[in-house]
């Protein structure tokens, strides 16, 4: 299951005006299935009809720093355009080792220059955003964590509460699965079951799965997102992606 609470946007409600199809003070329900995406919408007669949903999927790592703004920015997004938000967690740390990158390696300069566009980033959109003091992690855990909770219908929340965690709270404890059970008791699961699901040879190729797919179409740093065929990366293309829903909600 994936990403729930922005599934919902703007279909809470009971619709108080005529539609243009005829079908008077109707109630809209939403849910995905496992092969398609769809909006249903019911009237009182029984009248059912489809309308594909907006993806947005996003390819993120808990290391990405801009991926924790990708997270907060879209939100409006996908609130303005009705989409829907799909998570895949990709092993970034597995992606720069295989291509010899090492991002602390970068000059001085440069990464004085990062953290000091990423305050600007913070203090433009009001985010308590604090750079961590242990950076980078590892986080493979967290990922396949993530995992986990997809299949207990709660990945959107752990997403949430694990960003907010290290990049707001200074937390590194969380790269450990010791660090996770505060957000895991908050959850409602129980350590031990998170951490025999997060460990599970299932989930374990899972995320192998989902970093292989990532790099299959193109994914080289988080966060990437698609529309569609369109790839974009990057905290600063959210006018894109929001063109591109736009462009393509009639397809």
């Amino acid at each position: 299951m994936h990403a729930g609470p922005n599934c919902d946007a703007g279909l809470n409600c009971d619709a108080g005006q005529n539609c243009d199809i005829g079908l008077n003070w109707f109630r809209m329900d939403h849910w995905r299935t496992q092969h398609s995406h769809k909006r249903v919408v019911r009237n009182n007669p029984g009248i059912i009809v489809e309308m594909s949903t907006k993806q947005v999927e996003m390819y993120w790592d808990i290391g990405s720093t801009n991926t924790y703004f990708a997270l907060k920015l879209i939100k409006p997004v996908l609130e303005r355009t009705g989409a829907e938000l799909i998570l895949h967690p990709f092993n970034l740390g597995y992606v720069f080792r295989n291509n010899n990158y090492i991002l602390m390696d970068e000059p001085p300069a440069k990464l004085a220059n990062r953290k000091r566009d990423l305050v600007r980033w913070a203090e433009k959109y009001a985010l308590p955003f604090r750079f961590p003091s242990e950076f980078p992690i590892k986080t493979s855990r967290v990922l396949r964590g993530a995992l986990a909770m997809r299949q207990l219908g709660l990945e959107m929340q752990y997403v949430d509460a694990i960003f907010e965690a290290y990049w707001e709270k200074d937390d590194a404890s969380i790269q450990n699965y010791d660090g996770l059970r505060p957000i895991v008791s908050r959850l409602g699961l129980t350590h031990d079951r998170f951490e025999t699901l997060s460990e599970s040879d299932e989930v374990r190729d899972q995320l192998i799965e989902s970093t292989n797919r990532g790099l299959e179409r193109g994914v080289f740093g988080a966060p990437s997102m698609f529309v569609g065929d369109e790839h974009f990366w990057g905290k600063d293309r959210m006018e894109f992606i929001e063109d591109e829903l736009l462009r393509t909600r009639n397809d």
